[in-house]
């Protein structure tokens, strides 16, 4: 007797039979026992059709590299302010370290986390929260209002006041051990609270975990200067120095956005996300001192806009997306349309992005730069058709490092933007100061880009 819901016999024969008597489906097969399914179902038009250039393009410097690390958004931020640093100190090229933000991110997401854990002590080990703390206690990934929390605390130094290390290009093995640390101190920390410690107690507790992190950190990464010696020679060719610099004022000195002055906006299409409300979600963030991290679900046609005139107005525009979505690496390109699964299938895929979202099917993965736009048409017609994009994967691919956007794929796959308060539309300005909306920890819109 067959169990209801089983896959039976005559299943599987009648699955085989209908597969064989189709001729493409061997040819199919043929192909794809041979090739990976991304070359089969590339729509090599859409490769040959792409056009890199564009109506606006701002890079003339080189890309970075964030190689076997998550620290795209830390990239993306600091590639942002090195435009006006680098015009500032009129060189053609210049880049602030990422390393001396990363060792003070992992020291502050360790202190997040541990607060979380503080927080959270009372509750159940299965309680879906702090399931959800201890499956990840750090990592390299964050977003842009946790990048601002670090540059206002810790300030920038040149690359080469704190270089990369091994650690800092390939972090595997320092968050393997990050984890241990601080899952073992999680579990200390939740017995203590159950017999009885204060809250005192528990951050005295903490304290000596957080001793031990900073000691991995500076055996793995280095110790951040306490201040920086800066020289350069400028493009025509004049000699400059500014000697014994605290990273606060270096930040100060060089950095020309008013990072205070930034929101962030999200394209959050999901019925139970209303736009034009400040959203915020549950232990998220990495400075406990810092303001939360919030953003401002907007129309994605704004999003839109508002990218394309910071473009045209000469300064490049921090973004989130979901990276390896229709993404063709050797050529770096995006397309909505770049892979035609349904017709490899026989599928028919009518997922948009809220069913994405909320099936687990999307979320924002990856960090980067927008660089340039080709902007056609006049008035009210003016749109963008494809976007130039510094991503912090190297030279290597793509045009040395910069990739091309169909504008198709920036409304499917494009989740956030950093932007000025002041380009924002009048009325939305009192919105940002209302209370926002809190999602759970484990919510989609709290992902972060590595």
């Amino acid at each position: 007797m067959e169990t209801p819901g089983e896959l039976t016999a005559d299943q599987v024969q009648r699955f085989g039979k209908e597969f064989a008597a189709e001729p493409q489906q061997r040819l199919l097969q043929n192909a794809l026992t041979r090739n990976e399914v991304d070359e089969i179902a590339l729509d090599r038009s859409l490769v040959v059709s792409a056009e890199r250039s564009m109506s606006h393009q701002l890079d003339d410097w080189a890309a970075t590299n964030q190689k076997q690390s998550g620290r795209c958004w830390l990239f993306a931020g600091l590639n942002l302010l090195r435009v006006g640093a680098a015009r500032k100190m009129e060189v053609s090229d210049f880049e602030f370290s990422q390393n001396h933000l990363l060792f003070w991110d992992k020291l502050e997401k360790a202190n997040f986390w541990l607060e979380s854990v503080i927080a959270t002590s009372e509750r159940d080990v299965d309680d879906r929260t702090v399931a959800f703390l201890m499956a990840e206690p750090i990592d390299d990934g964050g977003q842009w209002n946790m990048f601002v929390a670090l540059v206002r605390k810790y300030g920038l130094v040149p690359k080469t006041a704190m270089p990369e290390t091994v650690a800092s290009s390939s972090t595997r093995q320092l968050n393997r051990g990050l984890r241990a640390v601080l899952r073992q101190a999680g579990r200390d920390l939740r017995r203590s609270a159950a017999a009885g410690a204060s809250t005192d107690d528990l951050r005295d507790q903490k304290d000596a975990t957080l001793q031990t992190v900073h000691r991995m950190l500076s055996l793995h990464l280095g110790s951040p200067p306490e201040t920086v010696s800066w020289q350069w020679t400028d493009k025509e060719k004049e000699f400059h120095r500014d000697e014994t610099v605290a990273p606060q004022e270096f930040a100060r000195r060089y950095v020309d956005l008013d990072l205070d002055s930034y929101v962030c906006l999200v394209d959050d299409p999901r019925p139970t996300s209303p736009r034009n409300r400040v959203f915020t979600v549950e232990h998220l963030g990495n400075v406990v001192s810092a303001e939360p991290v919030t953003y401002l679900n907007v129309e994605m046609s704004l999003i839109k806009r508002l990218a394309r005139e910071s473009i045209v107005a000469g300064t490049p525009v921090w973004f989130g997306c979901d990276v390896d979505k229709m993404m063709e690496k050797e050529d770096g390109i995006w397309d909505a349309q770049l892979y035609d699964y349904d017709a490899l299938y026989g599928t028919r895929t009518d997922f948009g992005k809220a069913d994405r979202l909320l099936h687990g099917a999307s979320a924002m993965t990856h960090a980067m730069l927008l660089t340039g736009v080709d902007v056609v048409g006049e008035g009210d017609e003016t749109h963008a058709r494809r976007w130039r994009v510094e991503n912090s994967w190297g030279t290597e691919k793509a045009d040395k490092g910069f990739w091309t956007m169909n504008d198709s794929w920036f409304a499917e796959h494009v989740f956030e933007i950093a932007v000025p308060r002041s380009a924002l539309p009048v009325e939305l300005l009192p919105v940002l100061d209302t209370e926002p909306i809190v999602l759970p920890a484990w919510d989609p819109m709290g992902a972060l880009a590595r």
